[in-house]
């Protein structure tokens, strides 16, 4: 049995408090809200996130970050990207021990555009890390809850601590597989957001399978062209932080980056989007990123520069489609991958 912290209460963070705590693992959950805390504690609910989920009476929770990195000795760090650098400053206040790092939050920080273990180990000094293990693939919290069966990756280059974090997580419905490439599951995570956007706007505008299909294709494309760019593996955008992530985010109700491009195609500006969706949607931060990591390696990604110009730009969904349509012709097999 492992002592473990999971911060951050969303949907996500709660499945996998789940997870841990049917795994027998003394498992602690923190919330930076106080009456969160005391529903899962008293109540045994997260209604917000997890409506219809009651969970387990061993699953505790606390609204003190200090006991929360004080119980631990495997942190998961389940916080939106745009909290992951103030969370980290938090736990430095209590840190005083070496910790195994989980991070299962899926963008890239615009400007620095620094990926998630990046900006970890910036904000943690090294002496209190035992090492950053990514959890990604696809995996609605909805369907982890219900125990449908889920498979995720858990990715480091020291493939002892992915096999601890594969150990920890795994039981009959939730199948952990380990990989060392941590840029290519980090950058595969973060950028099927950006794609599940786009995916989303195309049935909003009413555009069939046809469609969908080649912009996923496409998208996976792109993907694989930048991370293979910043040195990860093009094989891993063919798993399930690549293809299976990807495959899932822009097909399910479940996603919220699916459902927020999808009210973007409708005609909805990202102001009402967000303002109605009420929780984060990773993909609409990652694709200033994606726009600035474009540029800046000179990596062609002509979705992620049409989302953004919609987004950002005010450009119109369907002449953003035409725009794409329009492109110059060019081969589908790009060389450069070096397969």
């Amino acid at each position: 049995m492992s002592r473990v912290s999971v911060l951050g209460a969303g949907s996500w963070g709660t499945s996998l408090a789940i997870v841990l705590a049917e795994n027998g693992h003394d498992t602690l959950i923190w919330s930076h809200r106080k009456e969160q805390a005391n529903e899962m504690n008293i109540q045994h609910t997260n209604v917000k996130y997890l409506p219809t989920t009651i969970l387990p009476t061993n699953l505790k929770a606390t609204s003190d970050i200090a006991e929360a990195v004080t119980h631990a000795e495997i942190i998961v760090m389940a916080v939106p990207t745009k909290g992951i650098r103030e969370t980290c400053q938090k736990m430095l206040q209590t840190l005083n021990k070496k910790i195994l790092f989980v991070h299962v939050s899926k963008g890239i920080e615009p400007n620095t555009l620094l990926r998630i273990s990046e900006i970890m180990r910036e904000e943690i000094p090294a002496k209190f890390i035992e090492d950053i293990v990514v959890l990604s693939g696809p995996s609605h919290a909805e369907e982890v809850v219900q125990h449908h069966p889920t498979t995720v990756a858990a990715a480091c280059e020291n493939l002892e601590s992915a096999e601890k974090i594969q150990d920890l997580f795994m039981n009959q419905y939730f199948r952990v597989y380990t990989n060392q490439d941590v840029v290519g599951v980090e950058i595969g995570g973060a950028l099927k957001n950006v794609i599940a956007l786009a995916a989303g706007a195309v049935d909003g505008l009413g555009f069939g399978d046809n469609a969908k299909a080649a912009l996923i294709t496409r998208g996976l494309a792109e993907i694989s062209r930048l991370g293979v760019k910043l040195g990860a593996n093009p094989l891993t955008f063919a798993g399930l932080a690549g293809m299976g992530d990807l495959i899932v985010t822009c097909t399910s109700v479940h996603s919220r980056n699916w459902r927020a491009g999808n009210m973007l195609g409708k005609g909805h500006s990202l102001n009402e989007i967000l303002d109605q969706m009420g929780m984060v949607v990773e993909g609409v931060r990652t694709t200033k990123a994606a726009h600035q990591l474009a540029k800046k390696y000179e990596v062609s990604m002509p979705i992620s520069e049409v989302l953004y110009e919609v987004l950002f730009e005010g450009k119109d969904p369907h002449q953003a489609v035409e725009q794409l349509m329009l492109r110059e012709k060019t081969q589908e097999l790009d060389a450069s991958y070096d397969f």
